[in-house]
């Protein structure tokens, strides 16, 4: 056999191969899961300001011109970005007992 006779095998080999796969793949039924938005499994949140957001999501491209939707989407902002008012408190400061201070019952220097 000479090469060109070779070369064309192998392009029907490839070209049986990728047709195979492609029926297969299209004849075969797929199994989705059942999709449940997730507002459901949260049924105990009763937060006005996620109801509003699934609300503006659900609009989908005109939820940029409702102008509730604009005020909500600022109010996350701002809920995600506003700093915590609580002081955290560092793992070395946390550790030591709160009476407990440096050099306290030392001798003093020149005794």
């Amino acid at each position: 056999m000479d090469a060109k006779t070779l070369a064309r095998i192998g392009a029907v080999a490839f070209v049986a191969v990728a047709i195979t796969a492609t029926v297969i793949e299209l004849t075969r039924k797929v199994e989705r899961p059942e999709t449940t938005p997730a507002r459901q499994a949260e049924v105990g949140a009763a937060d006005p300001l996620r109801d509003e957001l699934f609300r503006c999501q659900s609009l989908g491209e005109a939820g940029p011109r409702d102008r509730a939707c604009l005020r909500a989407w600022a109010e996350s902002r701002r809920r995600f970005l506003m700093p915590r008012t609580t002081p955290s408190t560092s793992p070395s400061d946390a550790s030591r007992p709160t009476g407990e201070t440096r050099g306290e019952g030392a001798a003093p220097n020149g005794e």
